[in-house]
């Protein structure tokens, strides 16, 4: 219904009456020819030493900036003053939307909540961070994850997950790469077969609020992919840091770049990232593979005792999938990565959960001289695991010429 703002304001007043059940209070948008300072605002009850207290975060699309209120200085109509257009208040029984109208005027809308999903508030200062990168940052909101009021859409709930697992893996691989002390400087990432760039724009926004000078290029081979990733960039501001490419990532010239990522390029696919990452010299990789249909099709006679288990249909694709990974990882090593396969989110959010994770080291041999005297153990064993299961790894092609040089 269309109320004046005063009134629409004044049916927020109970929900705010106990800020202890109060969910979140949330500012954004901006009314016409109104510039406000922040893209949104985000409070919630927090608990102190001191007694409870507003927590408002402002996010201005780089950066964060909280701080602290007492609980009688929340003042919702200067919101809206400042020229924000939106407001949500929310506790654990009503939702309140306000709309500031062309008019002048505020469309309210108020509905109740689930009790049962809601009855809970977090109060705690130092809360735990879950998400690396809020799904209420305009990245996420322009991608289809988050509707227009920066929450979380249900069916994107997966796929939000996926890339904030991911960018933990991110997060790990910089902290190895770079000391606390450090001073954080350019960082080039590639992003091979990004499809529509989820990972390609959050890795961007992560890196970019670590305080990291960024730049971003995703390589898929799909034309409208490159012209629909490349609309998002310009629609946000940072075309000039995150550009995209379409061809295939096997026609792709190499480059210097710090890190590599690759979610679910299908089957070879893989091969080519990690073989065009190595080439380029990339400080980390992180892959997390999908189909790995190569070695499965390769697979016609087992060697003795392992055709008890092949003889399952099922089971020969798990084999093919371990043996493919298996090479992935002790090729890296042999090359001098600091290599781990890990599951990097849980099984019922994607069944294509492994990753390989690997850190380019500074001695190259330190990860293959193993219990033997022999300084290329480790790729002595690879090849005796090709040679038993007859099977021809694209990878090993693909990088000859490297894993020569190491012999």
């Amino acid at each position: 219904m269309i109320v004046e703002i005063d009134k629409a304001l004044s049916e927020a007043l109970p929900l705010l009456k106990e800020p202890q059940n109060v969910r979140r209070i949330v500012i954004s948008g901006r009314q016409r020819n109104q510039n406000p300072p922040f893209i949104r605002i985000d409070i919630r009850p927090v608990l102190l030493k001191a007694g409870l207290n507003w927590q408002e975060v402002s996010h201005d699309g780089k950066k964060d900036f909280t701080k602290n209120l007492p609980l009688n200085s929340l003042d919702l109509r200067g919101y809206l003053d400042d020229g924000f257009a939106n407001l949500i208040v929310e506790n654990h029984e009503t939702e309140l939307t306000l709309r500031v109208t062309k008019s002048g005027q505020a469309q309210l809308n108020m509905k109740k909540v689930n009790t049962k999903a809601t009855q809970f508030v977090e109060l705690a200062h130092d809360r735990s961070k879950q998400r690396l990168l809020l799904e209420s940052d305009p990245i996420f909101t322009h991608l289809g994850i988050s509707d227009l009021d920066g929450k979380l859409k249900p069916s994107k709930t997966d796929k939000f997950k996926q890339v904030q697992e991911f960018l933990k893996n991110i997060d790990y691989v910089i902290e190895q790469l770079y000391s606390k002390t450090e001073a954080r400087k350019s960082i080039k990432v590639v992003d091979l077969g990004c499809g529509h760039a989820y990972l390609t724009f959050a890795a961007f926004r992560y890196l970019e609020l670590k305080d990291f000078n960024v730049e971003v290029l995703g390589v898929d081979e799909r034309v409208d992919s490159r012209n629909r990733n490349s609309e998002i960039a310009n629609a946000l501001g940072i075309s000039d840091k995150v550009k995209f490419a379409a061809q295939k990532i096997s026609d792709l010239s190499l480059d210097q770049v710090d890190i590599a990522i690759a979610l679910h390029a299908c089957d070879t696919a893989t091969d080519d990232a990690i073989a065009w990452a190595v080439k380029s010299g990339a400080k980390a990789i992180l892959v997390a593979p999908c189909c790995q249909h190569d070695i499965q099709r390769q697979i016609s006679q087992a060697p003795k005792p392992w055709a008890i288990a092949t003889r399952y249909g099922i089971l020969q694709e798990r084999i093919g999938d371990i043996i493919t990974e298996t090479v992935r990882a002790q090729t890296l090593r042999f090359l001098g990565y600091r290599t781990d396969i890990i599951e990097f989110i849980a099984g019922d959010h994607t069944p294509k959960n492994l990753m390989i994770r690997a850190i380019k080291q500074k001695d190259p041999k330190i990860n293959v001289v193993q219990d033997s005297s022999k300084p290329d153990a480790g790729m002595a064993e690879l090849e005796l695991l090709i040679e038993q299961w007859q099977v021809k790894p694209k990878l090993l092609n693909l990088l000859h010429e490297e894993l020569q040089q190491l012999r």
